[in-house]
């Protein structure tokens, strides 16, 4: 992906310092890029009507824009392009399992993007914006599958947000207890890691059997994601 077109480090702003655990917080906007290529679902939180609304969707990036997508009947993208939404990504990698309940935590890599989406309506962009989402979540699927059509873009409502503004947090490592007064009970402490990897290509029944699972998608078979 295309990581140049912005500085590389994160702009602080009122909505991005980090105000507790400093120490897990980044602006390096070559962390933001790692954790966003890492994955392909977000949460999308939004107002819609007065009321809160976080959304599960697909994302992509192309190193300045987050896009992401859905009907254009969908009332969360109807109502973002007005308001400033809330766009997250985070990556579980562990379990912190510390002498004490207290000091238990979770190693993560997680990114906030804040903006006001637009919506995007250039033929050109729209097209790119949609392949960034699948090639984000299976590279090599955009060439290889059939490509969407007049109709089925015009019901799809495509949103961009700036990547200028985010923030980054990330922890790693093991318990904070190791060197306290709990040191010294006899209860087992460490990390247990948490790694998701893909699994074997499951045809669809109605599939021909002569058609096997492309190399782009059985390839990724054992892989980890993220």
């Amino acid at each position: 992906m295309n990581h140049s077109q912005l500085s590389t480090t994160l702009p602080e702003a009122d909505r991005t310092r980090h105000r507790r655990l400093r120490e897990q917080g980044s602006q390096d906007r070559a962390e933001l890029n790692a954790i966003l290529d890492a994955g392909f679902m977000c949460h999308f939180g939004v107002v819609v009507n007065g009321h809160p609304m976080v959304v599960p969707t697909v994302y992509g990036s192309d190193g300045q824009n987050l896009y992401f997508h859905g009907s254009v009947a969908s009332r969360s993208l109807v109502a973002s392009p007005d308001a400033t939404v809330c766009v997250t990504v985070t990556h579980v990698d562990g379990i912190v399992l510390a002498r004490s309940v207290f000091e238990h935590g979770v190693n993560y890599r997680s990114a906030m993007v804040y903006g006001v989406p637009r919506l995007v309506t250039d033929p050109e962009e729209k097209l790119e914006g949609l392949r960034c989402l699948t090639e984000n979540a299976t590279p090599g699927q955009w060439d290889y599958a059939r490509q969407p059509n007049g109709k089925e873009m015009a019901a799809t409502a495509l949103l961009a947000i700036s990547l200028e503004e985010a923030s980054v947090k990330i922890r790693t490592g093991g318990p904070d207890d190791g060197d306290g007064p709990d040191a010294a009970l006899e209860i087992w402490a460490g990390v247990l890691p948490l790694v998701s990897t893909w699994g074997e290509p499951e045809a669809d029944p109605l599939l021909p059997d002569c058609i096997a699972s492309p190399e782009h998608i059985s390839s990724r078979s054992g892989t980890r994601l993220g």
